[in-house]
């Protein structure tokens, strides 16, 4: 090999090297940003289980206004922004090369992590959007009232709503039977923990990952409700979803429990900045 072609291969290696950390960068920012939402969306919850919401919604918005009220807590919204930004641009990557594993690179695969990008940027824009001062039109709980209505206003909209409905539902037994199956170790660098952190992020990804199902399922149950009935106030966000475990049988007692679940998935979330392979 001559020199020119030894440089040339030093200098894709170094490229190579630069993106690598550049993606590895922006998918642990990402998941630590995750989990201060979740972590705080679960507080404002167990807040509204034992009767003390400040005012405060359990969801997205909530969280962000929680952050707001802060010290420094423009400069944290931006920050939660940005980490956000790096969870999309992460999955963006992994859509267009694939992720870390041996299936890392089929087509479903990577079809999911389009999905998770288009969601992951939606919500850093909405983030992005309130940290420059826009606050939102409302609710999530009116912002999926909204949106299931117009959904039911065009033809075929009892069924769109009822198939999106669900598809919340499949996909919140799935997450929660994954995490009970620890179907994650796969994506963790479980040489690096020790056995007491292994059983603390087993603790928090198998309760984290089942109450965070239920939300989702929970929601699902909500919109097929709204299309059965042909009513879009029927629809819930996270908040109304979360609220209405509290009116089960088990009461406020449930809610609590669901809380705790989703604190617990955003210290799964920081465990997955530290240990996931990128």
């Amino acid at each position: 090999m001559n020199a020119g072609a030894a440089v040339r291969d030093g200098e894709i290696g170094a490229r190579r090297a630069a993106t690598g950390s550049a993606r590895e960068g922006a998918a642990r920012a990402g998941l630590a940003a995750r989990g201060v939402i979740y972590v705080l969306v679960g507080l404002l919850a167990l807040r509204i289980a034992f009767g003390d919401s400040g005012g405060r919604q359990a969801d997205r918005g909530g969280a962000l206004q929680e952050i707001a009220t802060k010290p420094f807590g423009a400069v944290l919204l931006w920050a939660l922004g940005a980490g956000l930004v790096g969870m999309a641009l992460w999955r963006l990557s992994e859509a267009a090369f694939g992720s870390a594993g041996e299936d890392g690179g089929k087509a479903g695969k990577r079809l999911a992590a389009a999905g998770r990008c288009v969601f992951y940027a939606f919500v850093a824009y909405s983030v992005l959007a309130f940290a420059a001062g826009a606050r939102g039109s409302g609710s999530g709980d009116r912002q999926s009232r909204d949106v299931t209505a117009k959904a039911l206003g065009i033809p075929g909209g009892q069924w769109i709503v009822g198939a999106a409905g669900a598809g919340l539902v499949v996909a919140g037994v799935w997450i929660a039977a994954r995490a009970v199956m620890r179907k994650y170790h796969k994506h963790l660098k479980l040489g690096e923990m020790s056995r007491r952190v292994r059983r603390t992020v087993d603790t928090a990804g198998v309760g984290g990952g089942a109450a965070r199902g239920a939300v989702f399922a929970g929601a699902g149950v909500f919109a097929v409700r709204a299309a059965v009935k042909y009513q879009p106030d029927q629809a819930k966000g996270m908040d109304g979803t979360l609220r209405s475990f509290a009116g089960t049988p088990m009461g406020p007692w449930l809610l609590a429990c669901v809380a705790a679940g989703l604190v617990l998935f955003g210290l799964f979330s920081f465990a997955m900045a530290r240990w996931r392979k990128v």
